[in-house]
């Protein structure tokens, strides 16, 4: 017999690079990954520019907002402005509005929709699929569209001037039903079928099954919905018209109406509104990542 000529390598020795190893795999691996990193870098550089040009202007005095080039850091730190602009607008009053809403709301929502999630996945009932598409459709229909006839319900229930109108129209929500259902519909079947046949009622399969295995999904449902009411600005400008009752998007409007020229305080009353939502964005924003990913929405 003809010898073969011995070309393999000798133990322990790498091969070769381009000659079956994976080093070239490798490198285009890591330039692809080195190039998505620059480009998100770039992307959240881009996205905070307006943040940090805010937040240098809230710092500023009127007449060096708009100066050429800008001047991120100040050579004068006013920290007076975030004292004075609580004497002129009852800023307060405004913040604890948005606050009570905001948390109402996403508690209203997150228990409607994780609730109704729960009946259009795991339960089963005639036309369950076609009743659950119906529904979903309406985030298709804009507001604009039914928004006059809302208005005339609220005004002859006399709930117009008041926060349960916009607690009323804003607790239920199709996109929460969406969300929950597309995250329960990960759960298996199995689980639940497990849990009747040991006697455990639907409400009970929900409240100590089905709401434990999906904290990812309600901590993203919650999130979204606060900073869906806290920035809402036509549904208290249409139902609110006690100043009283005035949300923080609702007083910082009125207050660049009357001092339109005072950029360095509207700036400053920006900054605090957007305060309370970057502080439950960065502490929640692990639980929102994971459920998002695992919901089906990505």
């Amino acid at each position: 017999m003809t010898a073969l000529p011995d070309t393999a390598a000798p133990p322990g020795t790498a091969p070769a690079p381009g000659a079956g190893g994976t080093t070239p795999r490798g490198g285009r691996s890591t330039l692809r990954g080195a190039l998505a990193y620059a480009g998100l870098t770039v992307v959240t550089v881009l996205v905070l520019v307006p943040f940090a040009w805010m937040l240098s202007s809230s710092l500023k005095r009127n007449n060096r907002v708009f100066t050429v080039p800008i001047q991120w850091i100040p050579p004068e730190l006013r920290w007076s402005n975030f004292i004075e602009i609580w004497e002129r607008i009852p800023l307060l009053t405004y913040l604890g509005n948005s606050a009570f809403l905001s948390v109402v709301i996403t508690l209203l929502q997150v228990l409607t929709g994780s609730f109704a999630a729960y009946g259009f996945s795991k339960v089963r009932f005639p036309g369950r699929d076609a009743l659950f598409l119906a529904y979903i459709a309406t985030i298709a229909v804009p507001w604009q569209a039914y928004m006059v006839p809302q208005y005339i319900m609220m005004q002859r229930a006399e709930l117009t001037d008041t926060h349960l109108s916009i607690i009323l129209l804003q607790a239920f929500g199709a996109f929460g039903v969406f969300l929950m259902r597309q995250y329960y519909m990960s759960i298996p079947d199995d689980l639940c079928e497990a849990a009747r046949i040991d006697g455990l009622s639907e409400y009970g399969i929900y409240r100590r099954i089905m709401l434990p295995l999906s904290k990812p999904a309600l901590a993203s449902l919650a999130l979204l919905t606060f900073v869906s009411t806290w920035n809402d600005y036509m549904g208290p400008f249409i139902y609110l018209t006690s100043n009283e009752l005035w949300t923080i998007q609702l007083g910082l409007r009125s207050f660049v109406g009357q001092y339109e020229a005072e950029y360095a305080m509207i700036m400053t009353g920006a900054v605090l509104s957007v305060l309370p939502i970057m502080v439950i964005f960065l502490f929640g924003q692990r639980y929102f990542i994971r459920g998002i990913a695992t919901s089906g929405l990505k």
